[in-house]
């Protein structure tokens, strides 16, 4: 950089300029800005709520048939996991992405999915251990969102790995409840799961590191 003293201006050639530009519009760490409204009665809100009434149904329905699956459990879980697919879509669709949605979609998939996994614990299907590093990891990552909340007012959306390791814990879960026989499944994903988690881990700290130190985000 280049000083005129004589004006006092800051001088800069173009293509330092240009490149100083380029950088400032892609420090938003979500990759591109998108519109978020203070909405909080939407669909894809409710999509995203409706999947936590999923749980009740299941274990008690679980519990009577004597630990069997049927079409009606089956059912919910499937409308489960594809709501979770289908609130972002809608939500993106209707350009109704909101603050309260961005709260809601995580916080029902860690509820519906903590409050399934406690079942499948107490009925000794998954170690408990591993309930404990699901539980440690959400209160963790949910207490990084709440400390960018109150600095920021507005909560940081999902990371992708994020997503990953709901969906490879979904799979787990699914494998253990509707396929008791397939113990190698179950150990695959396990361990999967287990890995995802960590890796997801450490990239919301790295996420949290970059939001607390001045990155732009959705």
């Amino acid at each position: 950089m280049w000083l005129y003293r004589g004006i006092g201006f800051n001088f800069r050639p173009n293509k330092y300029r240009n490149k100083t530009w380029v950088l400032s519009v892609q420090n938003n760490i979500d990759g591109k800005k998108l519109e978020v409204s203070g909405k909080v009665f939407t669909i894809s809100n409710f999509i995203s709520f409706s999947r936590v009434f999923i749980v009740l149904p299941v274990v008690y329905r679980h519990y009577i048939n004597g630990y069997s699956v049927d079409v009606i459990i089956g059912l919910l879980i499937g409308y489960g996991v594809f709501s979770d697919y289908l609130d972002g879509y809608v939500a993106r669709k209707t350009n109704t992405i909101s603050e309260v949605g961005k709260m809601i979609d995580p916080v029902s998939d860690k509820v519906a999915a903590g409050l399934l996994f406690i079942y499948t614990v107490v009925i000794g299907w998954v170690p408990l251990w591993f309930l404990w590093l699901f539980i440690a990891r959400d209160v963790l990552i949910l207490l990084g969102s709440s400390f960018i909340k109150l600095r920021y007012g507005k909560v940081a959306m999902s990371t992708i790995s994020g997503k990953i390791s709901v969906n490879v814990i979904s799979l787990y879960w699914i494998s253990v409840f509707f396929f008791r026989s397939a113990t190698l499944v179950h150990s695959v994903l396990l361990w999967a799961s287990v890995t995802i988690m960590l890796f997801s881990f450490i990239m919301y700290l790295l996420r949290y590191r970059n939001i607390m130190n001045g990155a732009r985000f959705n």
